[in-house]
């Protein structure tokens, strides 16, 4: 049996204007042929395809991940079309296709960038060849994608096991061929785009809904019952949530099932909406006096795994105006601010304004500090098992700054921003001797989970805002709910 194995991942966040570029992909890795086995083999979602495919011969057509943002460049997109096209017809014969793609990824003129990739898939294996495609839970579903795949499987958890999905899809995969089975799909569209405050599927609302998935998938004629709520700054014509579910060969139980999900989400929608997040001033006050640190504050409206630029000084000038005395570590992304402290050299004092590089959400803050380390921003996290499938990425020249009680890690790439310890540590920092430590992500707190006393959602604003009613939607479908009394 031969597999052929495709990853390409992107989130798009429509509310960042930087768009993603080829440069971005090549800062985390485009990896060909059996350079994905060799350096994904145990990691992330390719590493679960490896686990899952056992005897069966993987063809390995390209890995190209990069962090969440902008919407891709019309280059990368053709990039991409170029090398699955190449790729696949290189391949000789294939007996089905693990296609893993993140599913919320647009493009400069182009919506769909996923449903695009799939239906070209089709396209070059012609209509017998089975095509699973592995999502992120936060995709957005198309008649496009589900049009193009035998089978569509999702992420299971929130954070998400990538290795788990990438074993799932296989696993499926491998059943359909041996088996011979006939996969029938039922999808429904929810009228939803919900904040992401509730995305985590340990509690609440969306742990029931995602526990009745798994609860669905015990009867055997059920091959997969998978959830989706969009990522919720995502603006696109066929936004919204969805379900999935897929059948051996039973159209009328998966329409059951999919109408079952479906309603459920629909049901528990003002439970989706449950805010916890507080005000910027009183979450830095709550850090300040907390009885012991790690205290992570999360920056919502700048959560850079969301898509947003990292460039939000909201938390520094609270800081600071508030007069707060706790060591804080505070990760910023600003190309401008690190060349020019690059330039003063380590040990400089130096003035400058700080944050709004990116996005009109912020003003840039002046401020006075001490250039403690500049160094080259390319890491190997391949040891760490927190980062899970990145290995080595490039944050560019990157800085450590001291601005009063705040030690700043300025970047002049995304990377992961601060929001994992080892990326602390490879500058030299110890997070565990601060009080307080800033992340940009909305719910990715389990990389600072070991060391963290509490977490604190700050309610700031920007492309990654917990308030979706007043991000300024364009190509949404309406009516969807919230934003219009459905």
């Amino acid at each position: 049996m031969r597999l052929a194995l495709i990853h390409i991942s992107q989130e798009t966040n429509d509310f960042n204007p930087v768009p993603t570029t080829l440069a971005d992909y090549v800062a985390y890795g485009i990896y060909e042929g059996q350079e994905v086995i060799d350096r994904l083999t145990g990691r992330g979602q390719v590493g679960g395809h490896l686990a899952a495919a056992g005897g069966a011969e993987t063809v390995p057509i390209i890995r190209a991940w990069a962090c969440a943002g902008g919407r891709i460049t019309r280059e990368a997109f053709d990039f991409f079309q170029e090398k699955i096209r190449a790729g696949l017809q290189a391949a000789g014969r294939i007996d089905g296709l693990a296609l893993q793609l993140h599913g919320a990824c647009a493009a400069e003129g182009i919506d769909d960038v996923e449903g695009a990739q799939a239906a070209l898939c089709r396209e070059l294996l012609g209509p017998n060849v089975p095509i699973v495609l592995g999502l992120d839970h936060h995709a957005n579903i198309t008649r496009q994608m589900v049009d193009a795949c035998t089978a569509i499987v999702g992420h299971r958890a929130q954070p998400h096991d990538q290795f788990d999905t990438g074993q799932v899809g296989t696993t499926v995969l491998m059943r359909i061929i041996n088996e011979k089975l006939r996969p029938t799909t039922a999808w429904r569209k929810i009228p939803l785009v919900t904040h992401q405050e509730q995305f985590l599927t340990a509690q609440g609302p969306m742990k029931r809904w995602f526990d009745r998935a798994r609860e669905m998938e015990s009867d055997p004629r059920v091959l997969q019952a998978s959830n989706y709520p969009m990522q919720p700054w995502l603006d696109v014509a066929e936004g919204g949530w969805a379900t999935i579910v897929v059948t051996d060969n039973d159209q009328a139980l998966a329409d059951t099932l999919a109408d079952e999900l479906a309603a459920l989400a629909w049901s528990m929608r003002e439970a989706f909406m449950q805010r916890t997040a507080i005000a910027v001033d009183d979450a830095v006050m709550a850090a300040e006096r907390a009885p012991k640190g790690v205290v992570v504050l999360s920056d919502t409206g700048d959560t850079v795994f969301g898509g947003a630029a990292g460039d939000s000084n909201l938390i520094l000038e609270s800081m600071l105006r508030q007069g707060t005395t706790s060591p804080a570590l505070i990760p910023l992304i600003s190309p401008t601010a690190a060349a020019r402290l690059t330039e003063a050299g380590e040990g400089a004092e130096v003035t400058l304004p700080l944050g709004g590089d990116a996005t009109p959400f912020f003003t840039p803050l002046s401020v006075t500090g001490t250039v403690r380390k500049v160094a080259d921003g390319r890491l190997d996290l391949t040891a760490d098992n927190q980062a899970d499938s990145q290995g080595e990425i490039d944050m560019g020249r990157t800085v450590i700054f001291e601005v009063g009680p705040a030690t700043l890690l300025i970047s002049t790439l995304r990377g992961v921003a601060g929001n994992l310890p080892s990326v602390w540590r490879a500058f030299g920092i110890e997070p565990t001797e601060y009080k307080i430590a800033v992340v940009k992500t909305a719910s990715n707190f389990q990389f600072f989970a070991p060391i963290t006393s509490q977490v604190i959602r700050v309610d700031t604003r920007g492309p990654g805002q917990s308030d979706v009613m007043t991000l300024p939607w364009r190509r949404l479908p309406r009516p969807i709910w919230p934003l219009d009394p459905i």
